[in-house]
């Protein structure tokens, strides 16, 4: 196999949310409504409304079938990636044209701040799952942790969680991301809580930084916290783990390229044992790919915290 065959599917990754879950990138490197203080990919060096497709369906298709024909059974098939995926704007057609070549559900990721938008919550309905974001209780907040497009205000975005939830058909899980000393507080988390009952998802999902990110000023909510702050949620609420080793199996002989790696990494920092779950690669072979990728200078290895994570050195 040609190490250029994938361009927009990567993965499967180990997911704290969704399992093992096959990721298709649909807008290029860091193309966002947003540029989010957290975010782990860095600062958004396209920050844009503008729906386009930014990328070929077809040939987004032709490399998922060339996938799941290899024998790849993923928990979900995610449409997430590097950027905003609801700024691609054939994104609907997308999700409809996977759902007739494959059983395995498909979750859309979204940042959530165009669902004021009725041709983006009409493309959603084929999803079976759609995690949107909320990680502010007021414009102020808003501004300062997801820094928005200006033609973004918070009401907007809220609005559009709002009416999106009402009326889709499938699932939705509101990932509701706390800073310490930032969002993290109780005040600040109250006020968060009492959006997400006018929202109405089916889960709520508690969740905090666990990887490195660009603003060196950020840190996570300890677990103990978390699960304080989550009874101020209604209804289903999940605090979410930072352990995303599961599933690994340690007897497998799958060949892995380079590519496929560096195609991983370029979405999201990984550790070791998360590199080895997502791609089915014994991690003994894993560690042995991401040294030689370290001394080629392709990746680096970090440190935070108690884990070590492999990113790439630079934009691919």
């Amino acid at each position: 196999m040609s190490t250029g065959v994938y361009k927009y599917i990567y993965g499967p990754v180990p997911s704290r949310r969704l399992g093992r879950s096959l990721g298709i990138d649909l807008v290029p490197f860091k193309t966002c409504t947003y540029d989010c203080i957290y975010c782990q990919l860095g600062r958004t060096t396209n920050k844009t409304m503008a729906r386009l497709p930014y990328v070929p369906v077809k040939d987004i298709l032709n490399e998922l079938e060339i996938k799941l024909a290899m024998g790849e059974f993923p928990d979900y098939i995610s449409v997430a990636g590097s950027g905003e995926p609801t700024l691609h704007s054939g994104i609907g057609d997308l999700i409809e044209q996977i759902k007739k070549i494959t059983n395995i559900p498909v979750a859309v990721i979204t940042n959530g701040s165009l669902l004021y938008l009725p041709e983006v919550r009409k493309a959603l309905e084929p999803a079976d799952l759609v995690i949107p974001s909320l990680d502010a209780g007021d414009e102020n907040l808003f501004g300062y942790v997801n820094r928005p497009h200006p033609d973004i205000s918070f009401e907007k975005m809220i609005n559009g969680l709002i009416e999106f939830t009402r009326n889709f058909p499938g699932k939705v899980w509101l990932e509701v991301f706390v800073l310490s000393g930032i969002t993290g507080m109780n005040a600040e988390v109250q006020k968060i809580a009492a959006y997400t009952k006018e929202i109405g998802a089916d889960k709520i999902q508690l969740n905090t930084v666990c990887r490195p990110v660009e603003e060196d000023y950020i840190s996570a909510v300890n677990k103990r916290q978390m699960e304080k702050l989550a009874l101020f949620f209604p209804g289903d609420v999940e605090v979410i783990s930072g352990d995303e080793s599961h599933n690994i199996n340690i007897t497998s002989t799958t060949e892995v390229t380079d590519s496929e790696i560096i195609n991983l990494l370029t979405r999201r920092p990984c550790t070791l044992t998360g590199i080895s779950s997502g791609l089915n690669l014994h991690v003994h072979e894993t560690a042995k790919i991401l040294m030689r990728l370290i001394d080629e200078k392709r990746i680096v290895a970090i440190r935070s915290k108690s884990e070590v994570f492999y990113k790439i050195c630079d934009k691919h």
